[in-house]
């Protein structure tokens, strides 16, 4: 059997959220936006959880959400970098002896386990895999006065969302090589492995409901989803 560890990303402040608290722990329909992220993990294939914390946050989780809610595949607490790919790492590290990772932001409470099952089976033959789907609107690419410059074949553009699904091997040595050049311009997983690798990455299909809570507005859909989700909408 081959091991699946996920790897939860909760240590961003969310700045656009406009709020004191942070948006992974901000209430939807009850409970915290990462309830429902690791409540998903926990249902799944996955063998363990490794989630990620901002600094002084990891007593809070461990009783206010895993302890409290019975999470029983979180199998460590980390502590985050400065930057999302610093957090990635530490995570990486504590999920040494996985065969493959699911990358996963803490604050997309609809992943479901149709996605979480696509990517563990799409990286059993790509060994690097990323869910997203096609952009419903037409994108422009502008110059530095807002004025567009170019607008791509719509056709070939998808939204990225996580989990991000690699091989375990592949994406650490791909960190440590990006780690080594400190490249703030990195975003994803995803391109730390486009750039530091020669394995392409696979878009395998997420969903639009697996939305990432970013602003205030987006708690409002969440919530409405979920809400729908107990009601089979």
């Amino acid at each position: 059997m081959k091991k699946y560890t996920a790897i939860v990303l909760a240590a961003g402040a969310g700045k656009r959220m406009n709020t004191k608290v942070h948006k992974q722990y901000l209430e939807v329909a009850g409970k915290p936006v990462l309830y429902y992220t690791l409540k998903a993990f926990e249902e799944s294939a996955v063998s363990d959880i490794v989630l990620v914390t901002g600094a002084g946050e990891e007593d809070y989780c461990q009783k206010q959400i895993i302890k409290k809610y019975g999470f029983e595949k979180v199998k460590a607490i980390v502590t985050g970098g400065k930057e999302r790919y610093h957090s990635v790492y530490q995570g990486l590290l504590a999920a040494e002896g996985a065969d493959y990772v699911l990358i996963h932001d803490g604050a997309r409470p609809l992943v479901d386990s149709a996605i979480i099952q696509r990517s563990m089976d799409a990286v059993l033959k790509y060994q690097a895999c990323v869910v997203g789907m096609p952009v419903k609107d037409t994108i422009k690419i502008v110059n530095e006065e807002q004025f567009a410059k170019e607008t791509p074949d719509r056709n070939k553009l998808w939204q990225v969302q996580t989990p991000q699904t690699f091989s375990y091997i592949l994406v650490k040595e791909a960190y440590q090589k990006m780690l080594e050049q400190e490249d703030a311009a990195i975003t994803d997983d995803a391109m730390v492995v486009e750039r530091m690798t020669s394995v392409p990455v696979k878009l395998i299909e997420g969903s639009y409901r697996n939305i990432k809570i970013t602003t205030p507005e987006d708690l409002l859909v969440a919530e409405a989803y979920l809400l729908g989700r107990d009601k089979n909408i």
